[in-house]
């Protein structure tokens, strides 16, 4: 993943990056929080290199899902739970 698209996808800017990198501005929490959200990494990992890198857990992917689902637009909201219904369908079917 480039510098661009990692920003991109963490919805801040490449010149932010960029002033990390090269430690004129320090990591805080909301970046963290982006990260931790976007790509699925602990932020007790990311902040202490501590535990394991990635949700493991059901209680720990729950808990993302829940706050990603909570910053969608109601009817984003809507379609995620049509989304869901149908997978639980699906997969009761087999």
């Amino acid at each position: 993943m480039s510098q661009v698209e990692f920003a991109k996808s963490i919805y801040i800017s490449n010149g932010y990056i960029a002033e990390l990198e090269c430690e004129h501005r320090k990591v805080n929490d909301r970046i963290i929080h982006l990260i931790s959200l976007t790509f699925g990494v602990s932020e007790k990992w990311l902040k202490t290199g501590e535990g394991d890198m990635f949700f493991s857990t059901p209680g720990e992917k729950l808990q993302r899902m829940v706050s990603l689902f909570s910053e969608l637009p109601p009817k984003f909201q809507d379609y995620v739970m049509q989304q869901v219904e149908s997978l639980l369908t699906v997969s009761s079917e087999k």
